[in-house]
């Protein structure tokens, strides 16, 4: 009997754990920035732009509630994150040009932490750095899924009841 317990409690854990995956909502709204190229610097220099903007859109978008609201500030604020781009380019003495566009844009299908996401245009925030050759970064910014990096700045955890209970007795 008491087999039959540890078996029926891993595979709730099991099945737990899978459900606990965040997915991205129908309504929302996305962040990707596309660095000028893979090398080392060009990488670096995409990290630190996207930190800027991350950290900015946090900020602006903390307290909102409703897809609408959240696409009117973004879009009234693009002027503060167009000013936040060029600071960190300018920072980093990075010469080459960039656009910052708002608007349904594509997304290649991409596997993270066992979840895929399909490819598709979505709505977006979007940030080309020179010829936009680079591997891209991209979070959802609202929900807020992405943003609470810039809160924590550690990953969230999120825990199912079995797997918190399997932890503590096994």
């Amino acid at each position: 009997m008491k087999k039959m317990i540890v078996i029926l409690v891993i595979l709730l854990f099991i099945i737990g754990k899978n459900s606990t995956k965040k997915m991205i909502p129908d309504e929302a709204i996305r962040l990707r920035v596309i660095p000028n190229s893979n090398s080392s610097y060009d990488q670096e220099v995409k990290g630190k732009v996207k930190d800027a903007i991350q950290q900015d859109l946090y900020d602006l978008l903390k307290d909102t509630k409703g897809i609408h609201n959240a696409r009117n500030k973004i879009i009234n604020h693009l002027d503060v994150i167009e000013d936040n781009v060029s600071a960190v380019l300018k920072k980093e003495q990075v010469s080459y040009p960039y656009t910052i566009d708002y608007g349904f844009h594509n997304f290649p299908r991409k596997e993270f932490e066992g979840v895929t996401y399909e490819e598709g245009n979505y709505e977006s925030l979007l940030v080309t750095l020179g010829n936009g050759k680079g591997d891209n970064w991209w979070c959802v910014l609202f929900p807020p899924l992405c943003l609470v990096e810039a809160e924590e700045s550690t990953k969230p955890e999120y825990k199912f009841f079995l797997q918190e209970l399997f932890e503590k007795y096994f």
